[in-house]
């Protein structure tokens, strides 16, 4: 038993080890809520590389992250990307990976999440959106789960509820995607699809 959990002599647990216990609880309840998975692309998705040409432009996604989606809608919940900037290389990813909503233009990220909530019948306390710079703090300070991934920004970070141990565009949704079928209790079935 390390430090952190030992009990003090009274038998009750340090104040640190309470606090984190409710901050996990906390954010169980909250993934447990979800059921609309929003994210930026560049950054989240990528790792923000954005390779351009004359009449050419390529961007590397993570394959693990896209099963992540995938099994995000296998277990019914509704998933979609929202930037700023309009990408050939986002819309095939996302035909490929059938993703529900995809909002690329200049417009604010809150008024585009609005429209999909509508869409979606659902409240912004549904919602897990990860992002990872400025352009979405609007979104990850209204999201029931903000999520930052570990290489976003330190604004960003200061208003997330989780910050990945991945980076974006290495992993870091696929983190998050488990999270959420794990407090949702459904990992274990979409785990036995691959096993059987």
């Amino acid at each position: 038993m390390t430090d952190f959990t030992k009990r003090s002599q009274s038998g009750r647990q340090p104040a640190i080890h309470r606090e984190f216990h409710a901050q996990l609880s906390t954010l169980d309840a909250r993934l447990k809520r979800v059921r609309l998975f929003l994210c930026d692309v560049d950054g989240v998705l990528t790792d923000g590389t954005v390779l351009v040409g004359e009449g050419f432009e390529a961007k590397s996604f993570n394959i693990q992250d896209g099963l992540g989606l995938a099994l995000l809608r296998r277990a019914g919940l509704k998933v979609g990307w929202i930037s700023n900037r309009t990408s050939s290389a986002t819309t095939v990813r996302a035909a490929e990976l059938k993703v529900d909503f995809l909002h690329q233009d200049k417009t604010s990220k809150v008024v585009a999440i609005e429209a999909i909530l509508k869409q979606a019948g659902a409240g912004w306390d549904e919602v897990c959106y990860v992002g990872d710079d400025l352009v979405d703090l609007g979104a990850l300070k209204r999201a029931g789960v903000a999520v930052v991934v570990a290489n976003g920004v330190a604004e960003a970070k200061a208003v997330a509820h989780l910050v990945t141990t991945a980076a974006g565009g290495w992993g870091a949704v696929r983190e998050v995607a488990e999270m959420i079928l794990k407090a949702q209790g459904r990992w274990d079935e979409l785990l036995a699809a691959f096993t059987d």
